[in-house]
């Protein structure tokens, strides 16, 4: 027993040592808002939910809401913004328990729920009619609402959206959440997280350490871990097709053709099912257009999106 537990205890040791290396506590709210945070009016308390937004741009101007990706934040968008506020009211957000938006009292994180924050939003904002632009699952709520509110969609931009049934998505069905995946609550090193963001890159350089750590620091917030993987479990996808053809507004479809998250072969399914939609491709890009290369993504949204001025 005593030479057993000669052996053991070192083992015992070492276990506890990995563990603390990789333990990743949650990171103090005040410094985030000290870093990340432009301005105190930027929250706003809208059906409980305590949302980061930032509202720039002309307030007469046609409005445009752009909606971020699963585990990104509103600055993600931060090259367009800049670009688009010249001609239009830019409003972005950050998704319930994403960014320095807090987590949602009732814990609820379906698409439906972030729908009707997103219309508490623009109805406390007197925003009556929107364009749209999301990426990824921020694709998917943006054709969830132009396909369930036309009468407030002007035009609606989807890049590399989120919908169609996938390995571990089936319709119907919760998502499978593997333990893996929920033992991010404890422990998210940088250099692993670093890892599962590669994919959604084409170029490797275009993720860099300041990226990295804007992504990192902000998914450590107070209660964002379990957000996210609550999102994640309680996501039941439908067929997308009889939302999709309710879709009236002009629509376009922005797909980078080296996505590593969401096949580019997956833009067809789009085009066919909304009727006033075009596609443009872009060569070289991976899944965050707006972020590995925001002036030429640009390009094609904002002269499709200042139509609505023209």
């Amino acid at each position: 027993m005593k030479t057993s537990m000669k052996f053991l205890l070192p083992v015992l040791i070492v276990l506890v040592l990995i563990a603390w290396s990789l333990w990743t506590p949650d990171r103090d709210r005040a410094a985030l808002e000290s870093k990340y945070l432009a301005a105190p009016g930027d929250l706003l308390m809208i059906g409980g939910v305590r949302l980061h937004i930032r509202d720039s741009g002309p307030r007469g101007a046609p409005a445009v809401l752009l909606l971020h990706g699963f585990g990104s934040s509103l600055h993600t968008w931060d090259a367009w913004s800049a670009d688009l506020s010249r001609d239009l009211r830019v409003i972005r957000i950050d998704l319930p328990g994403s960014g320095l938006s807090s987590p949602d009292p009732t814990g609820r994180y379906t698409d439906a729920r972030t729908i009707e924050l997103i219309i508490g939003l623009l109805d406390r904002l007197e925003v009556a009619k929107i364009s749209l632009v999301g990426n990824s699952i921020g694709g998917r709520i943006a054709w969830t609402f132009a396909g369930t509110q036309p009468q407030r969609t002007e035009r609606l931009v989807l890049i590399s959206p989120d919908g169609f049934a996938s390995p571990g998505f089936a319709y119907g069905q919760s998502a499978e959440v593997p333990m893996s995946v929920q033992l991010m609550r404890f422990t998210l090193p940088k250099w692993l997280l670093r890892m599962s963001l590669a994919p959604a890159y084409a170029d490797p350089s275009t993720l860099t350490d300041a990226l990295t750590e804007r992504h990192h620091a902000l998914m450590l917030g107070p209660g964002s871990r379990n957000a996210m993987i609550a999102r994640m479990q309680q996501t039941v996808l439908e067929d997308p097709l009889p939302v999709l053809r309710q879709i009236t507004a002009p629509t376009m479809v922005l797909w980078g053709k080296q996505d590593g998250m969401i096949p580019f072969a997956n833009a067809a399914d789009y085009l066919q099912a909304i009727a006033k939609s075009t596609l443009v491709s872009l060569d070289g890009i991976g899944h965050v257009p707006q972020e590995e290369a925001p002036e030429r993504s640009l390009i094609p949204v904002r002269a499709f999106l200042l139509e609505t001025i023209h």
